[in-house]
């Protein structure tokens, strides 16, 4: 496994890493646990999850799952950087409750107790905000974050799908008070969707953060899927059925797919790969249902894509550019 330091931070991180919201509802306890048994024997350290993840009423049965791993012990908690997040509902009774979502302060103090106490953990290494909260400053935020850090039950902030005003902003607010502010943004980011270029990343460049893609294979649609329906394999569905529905993306893909047969290259290694070789990335997000996927994903890792490859995916997605320059002149 190759190693990097999460954004600004010293700390050092799998350039993989290991995303859990599969587990609970698609892959049960059993797998998860030899699933994370497999990533960690890989040597990815860096483990992301949500509180809200489990879904439905079974919210926080992802961390739940996480935290019976733990409690395995051989030094499993100590090994892992683990991250978890906090925005969505979580009220047991599945109502919106008043401030039991979103980034209040008050909702803050709930979510990582809660999340502690289901993951099993004294402290989580990286918390990270789900979603921006318009309703809420950032001056209330980071005395939240403050309060925690100072109580030892979070290390760092870090944000997810924020565009990049709000990166700035957040970032802004934090030096204002003398406070570290966000070191990494979780963002969607692949082939296919690459608009976090024009604005995103470079904000995250700019203030240090670590760049996570989450969806790297962009729903399963950059994983070979027109090849596996057509040997009779599983069917698209959700947003890659969607997509393939429009006959100019099943060309692209089609097209793509084509380009990774006459290289010798498995579609979701080169997509992998190809977020690897990115500026400002520290590792994609994998979620495997299977430890066949998590092969899988492990040998992009390893693969060192030739410039060719490179400029023929470029090709077939071509991505928007910087800002201004995407939409003017």
């Amino acid at each position: 496994m190759k190693y990097t330091q999460l954004g600004r931070t010293g700390l050092k991180v799998s350039r993989l890493v290991l995303g859990t919201m599969n587990f609970g509802p698609q892959t049960d306890e059993t797998d998860s646990h030899a699933i994370m048994d497999a990533a960690l024997g890989a040597g990815i350290n860096f483990f992301d999850t949500a509180n809200v993840y489990g879904w439905g009423e079974n919210k926080g049965r992802t961390e739940e799952i996480i935290g019976s791993w733990f409690a395995k012990g051989g030094g499993r908690r100590d090994k892992v950087v683990l991250a978890t997040k906090v925005y969505g509902n979580m009220s047991a009774d599945g109502d919106a409750w008043p401030n039991h979502d979103k980034l209040s302060a008050v909702n803050i103090r709930r979510a990582v107790d809660a999340s502690l106490q289901r993951l099993g953990t004294d402290h989580i290494d990286l918390y990270q905000f789900h979603h921006i909260d318009r309703g809420t400053p950032f001056e209330e935020l980071w005395q939240a974050v403050e309060v925690l850090v100072q109580q030892g039950k979070i290390l760092y902030a870090g944000s997810s799908n924020f565009p990049g005003y709000k990166i700035a902003q957040a970032n802004e607010t934090a030096a204002r008070h003398g406070r570290m502010g966000l070191v990494s943004e979780q963002c969607l980011y692949n082939l296919a969707e690459r608009r976090a270029e024009m604005e995103v990343i470079p904000a995250a460049q700019d203030y240090g953060l670590g760049v996570i893609p989450w969806s790297p294979l962009h729903g399963g649609l950059l994983g070979g899927v027109i090849k596996k329906q057509a040997e009779g394999g599983r069917r698209a569905s959700g947003r890659a059925a969607d997509a393939l529905a429009d006959p100019k993306t099943r060309a692209r893909i089609q097209a793509y797919e084509d380009l990774l047969e006459k290289h010798g290259v498995e579609p979701g290694e080169a997509a992998l790969a190809w977020l690897l070789t990115r500026p400002g990335v520290t590792g994609p997000i994998v979620g495997p249902r299977t430890a066949g996927q998590l092969d899988s994903a492990l040998r992009a890792v390893e693969m060192e894509p030739s410039e060719e490859l490179l400029a023929g995916l470029e090709e077939v997605f071509p991505g928007p550019g910087p800002s201004p320059e995407a939409f003017a002149w």
